[in-house]
This record gives structure tokens, sequence and C-alpha cells, in this order.
């Protein structure tokens, strides 16, 4: 057997040290057996975990959840898009550090957390507690990879399940109303309308992005508000892409950037991006209040329901589920099919009407 067992003397008697090698080659060992078979048991079922690859190294274990943070800093949260990265930041010095910081990690039980998931769920929404968790998760994660832990605690507990707003659509109409009530953001409400960008990519959006005369624009970049400004950094997908431009707003954008340098906002002041319209006294929400005193009919609704609006006249416009995913930057079809399925509706109707036309031709011949 691998290891060795030695007796040493105390002032209560003989006792018993044990010698081993972690997995990773380092030299350990374990003292205070008082019996040798007891020192040869322990050995025994050192062997038998690092044979089957559940070693659990005592000394990584009282290590503490702090004691974890760091690597979890460099390895998960550095790489991030920076709003994700401060709300990560955010959901460990508010919830998690003060809770588990100071715990020792090969302490810390899946029905500690269960409890502990069950008393954010009574306080938070669903996305902020799935937030939380995975910041606890990801670093036991790290705990679990180190050999501290045998298995991640935070693993398989249930979490609330994320409901997804229902998306609100605006008709050609009532897009035309909204942007008559917005003043000088009438071409801003038509872009985003029709474009489908997000909120990100419109205001980091430069006038070098725009070729008026292919009637494309070149999403590259997204900004973020993190605590008050605004951070630039790649699209959310990670990959730019190519929008169409619809020519019933080409000679209003060409006129808003003429007078404007390449590397210039397309929307806002020269240099400075177009800030977000607060949600009660912005300029966005009286614009829908003054459209809905025209047309009762206009929901309410915030700008990232224009980009869903787009999806809609784009679908209602004969567009198929790729052309949708590549004009709005989803990630798969599938996704896009995830968000927008009720659009789509009726191409299953379209489907089962061509294939009884298809039949009624074949029969017919």
């Amino acid at each position: 057997m691998a290891g060795s067992i030695s007796p040493y003397s105390t002032a209560s008697g003989t006792r018993y040290r044990v010698r081993y090698r972690k997995p990773n080659g380092a030299s350990t060992d374990r003292r205070g057996f008082k019996t040798k078979r007891e020192a040869r048991l322990y050995l025994a079922s050192i062997e038998v975990t690092k044979a089957t690859g559940d070693y659990v190294d005592p000394a990584a274990g009282r290590r503490t959840v702090a004691g974890f943070h760091a690597l979890w800093e460099s390895e998960r949260l550095a790489p991030l898009k920076p709003s994700s990265r401060h709300a990560m930041e955010t959901a460990w010095r508010v919830h998690v550090e003060p809770k588990w910081a100071s715990r020792q990690v090969d302490t810390i039980t899946q029905n500690e957390i269960a409890h502990w998931v069950a008393e954010l769920n009574s306080a938070r929404s669903a996305q902020t507690v799935r937030r939380i968790v995975f910041v606890l998760s990801g670093i036991l994660a790290i705990a679990h990879r180190e050999r501290a832990v045998r298995v991640n605690p935070a693993a398989g507990v249930a979490l609330p399940r994320k409901h997804r707003k229902a998306p609100r659509y605006l008709s050609h109409q009532q897009v035309a109303t909204l942007s008559a009530s917005a003043g000088p953001n009438a071409l801003l409400i038509e872009f985003l309308a029709y474009t489908g960008l997000r909120w990100g990519e419109v205001v980091a959006l430069r006038v070098r992005h725009l070729n008026m005369l292919r009637k494309r624009l070149t999403v590259e970049d997204n900004a973020v508000l993190v605590k008050g400004s605004y951070e630039t950094g790649t699209p959310k997908t990670g990959q730019s892409r190519t929008v169409p431009i619809p020519p019933h707003i080409i000679k209003q954008i060409a006129r808003a950037c003429e007078d404007k340098s390449p590397d210039a906002y397309v929307f806002g002041a020269g240099v400075a991006s177009l800030p977000y319209p607060h949600a009660e006294s912005g300029w966005f929400a009286k614009a829908v209040a003054k459209a809905q005193a025209t047309d009762s009919t206009i929901p309410r609704i915030t700008p990232h329901d224009l980009r869903h609006t787009a999806a809609s006249l784009a679908v209602s416009a004969g567009a198929n589920v790729k052309v949708v995913q590549r004009m709005l930057g989803h990630a798969s079809a599938a996704m896009t099919l995830d968000v927008y399925a009720d659009l789509f509706d009726d191409d299953l109707d379209g489907v089962a009407m061509a294939m009884s036309a298809a039949r009624r031709l074949a029969s017919a011949s």
C-alpha cells in the first residue's frame, strides 16, 4: 500500500501518523490515530478515493468561500461583459458574501443552500435569485475542482423558473402614431421599430457603421450602463452583424448624419451617447402617453418593445425565422422561435394548406 504509518509519543500515549501523497504528488499527513488499525483503514480509504477520483483534500476543505472567491473572480468574472460582470459583483457583495464568505467549504450542505434559496425566493425576482445562486455555485464548483469538496453542494438545488414577459408589438400605423408623438426623437422611434437593434446597439452606432448606398448598417458595438455610465463592448453574441435599413427612413438618416464625422454617434450629440430615457418621466414615456391619447389601442411599451415590433413587422412582411434571427442578432434560430413562437403560428396554417394544395395537384395528374 502506498503511504506510510509511523508511531509517535504523546502525553496521552502512543499515536499514529499517516503520510501519503495527494493526487498532484504533494506530500501530506494526518496524525492522531489511536491504533495502527485506524491508521491503516484511513490510508486505505485515501487510496480508494484517489483511484476513483473522489479524493478530497482535508486542508483545502478547510478553506472558506472567500478563500476561493479570488480564483472565481479571475476565472469566471473577468471574461464577462461589463454589465454582466457588474451584476455578478453586486450579487456577491450584497447576498453571497454576507451569508457564506466565512464558511469552510466542506461544511456547507445542499440542504442549507436550499433553505437559503427559499428565503431569497420570498423577496427577490426569479432572475435575481438565479444569478445569486449562480455566483455561489460557481465558487463551489472551483472548490470541487480543487478537491476541497467531494461534490458541489449548490448543484441540483431547485431554482425558480424565469417567466419571460410576453412581447408587445405595434402595427405600422401605431409606430407612425408613436413617431409623430416623439418630437425630435421621431427618427429614433422609426429606426428602432424597423431595424430591431437593441438600445445599447443604437446608442453605440456611429456614422461609419452606415452604408447608405447599400441600405445597410453594421452592428459592431454595444453600449451598456454600468454604475450610471456607458461602457462600450462587443454586441451581445460577441459577433458583428449586418442589418438592412428600410428605404423609407434612409433620407432622414442621411440628413441627420450629413454634418457629422465618421466617428460621431448617429443618435446623440456628436461624441456623447444618447442617455436611456427615464421609465416614468423620460421622453419615451411621454411619447407613449401622447400616442395613447390619439390611439387607445397602443399598449404601454418600453424601447425594447420596439425590437419586438421589428420582429413582428418582419414576419408579417414574409421574413422566415433565419432572416429574423440574422436581423436581431440572436445566437440561433431556436432562440428566435423560443421568443417569437407566436409570430410563426400562421406559418403552420400555411404549411398545412400548401400540403393539401400539393396533394390536390398530385391527385389530378
